[in-house]
């Protein structure tokens, strides 16, 4: 007889117990898939010998259906873009051998602590990997506008931290733009040329006839960090809100940044934006159903750091 225990329920034997238990375990431990996204990418890893895939598109569904199969064990997984690059500069900085899969999984595992990474939800891989980039995108915008903030220093009459101030108002400036456009679905896009790149923001908040408006926590974080990198640098830059409320023509507003401060733009201002091509200069079609509104105040006057 094979020997046995009771586990409170009933008595069974040993080992099956234990594989129960293990199993329940293995449901509460996350994992974390790094996906080759771009097919450049995919290529740049087929060099390690001990990369096993050898087409990008037969690669994407091994990886749909690892994730299924996980979803499918009750495991929680997050995905995130592996990037060769990287993951070549990760391997030399810590004396690994980049052609090896231990050395992969310490990067992947790596990747689980960043902002990047997005649970998987059980949708298909082509429709996962905008997503992806996307999120990517996000970081590397939120990090580049971080490090402008970080560089613009003190101001040199009082000392305070030009960048920390910046912030500080962005986030206010973003709750009066949201509480002042009243109830419905807010679609926000701000722009700031940079020196080495564009920074762009979007975000969506959701405002009810009462209570707080909904805002994303990082989506947020994101949008008040690129607002806060151009009222840090003083140069110029844009910010749009477009506002749908149920029984009611879209309404458009729009701000300029003007020497650190967010300036409000006339209706005709706004119009010739929006209706304006940004590729070549050309007028486009008004949109219909949509009103063309000033911007409002809602950054306070008067000299800011």
């Amino acid at each position: 007889m094979p020997r046995t225990h009771d586990t409170g329920t009933g008595t069974t034997t040993g080992r099956p117990a234990r594989t129960r238990r293990h199993r329940t375990l293995r449901r509460e431990v996350p994992g974390t898939l790094g996906i080759l996204a771009d097919a450049g990418d995919f290529a740049a890893m087929r060099r390690y010998r001990s990369f096993a895939f050898d087409d990008h598109r037969d690669y994407l569904d091994h990886v749909e259906r690892l994730l299924r199969s996980l979803a499918a064990r009750g495991i929680h997984t997050t995905v995130a873009l592996f990037d060769p690059r990287e993951y070549a500069e990760y391997c030399a900085d810590r004396g690994l051998d980049p052609d090896t899969p231990g050395a992969r999984t310490r990067f992947t595992a790596e990747l689980a602590g960043t902002s990047g990474v997005l649970p998987y939800a059980g949708q298909p891989v082509d429709e996962l990997l905008p997503l992806l980039v996307d999120a990517a995108v996000r970081q590397a915008t939120r990090e580049y506008a971080t490090s402008l903030l970080a560089g613009v220093g003190g101001c040199a009459d009082c000392g305070q931290d030009i960048g920390t101030a910046s912030f500080e108002r962005a986030a206010d400036v973003l709750e009066h733009l949201v509480a002042r456009a009243g109830p419905g679905h807010h679609h926000l896009v701000c722009s700031v040329p940079a020196e080495d790149e564009q920074l762009v923001a979007v975000l969506h908040a959701d405002a009810g006839a009462e209570g707080p408006p909904r805002v994303d926590g990082r989506d947020g974080l994101d949008f008040v960090t690129v607002l806060a990198a151009g009222l840090a640098l003083g140069g110029p830059g844009g910010l749009v809100l477009r506002s749908t409320t149920e029984g009611h023509r879209d309404r458009v507003h729009g701000w300029r940044l003007d020497r650190g401060r967010l300036v409000p733009l006339s209706a005709a201002a706004v119009f010739n934006a929006y209706c304006t091509d940004a590729d070549t200069g050309e007028p486009v079609a008004p949109e219909p159903g949509v009103e063309y509104c000033p911007g409002y105040e809602v950054d306070e006057p008067g000299p800011h750091h």
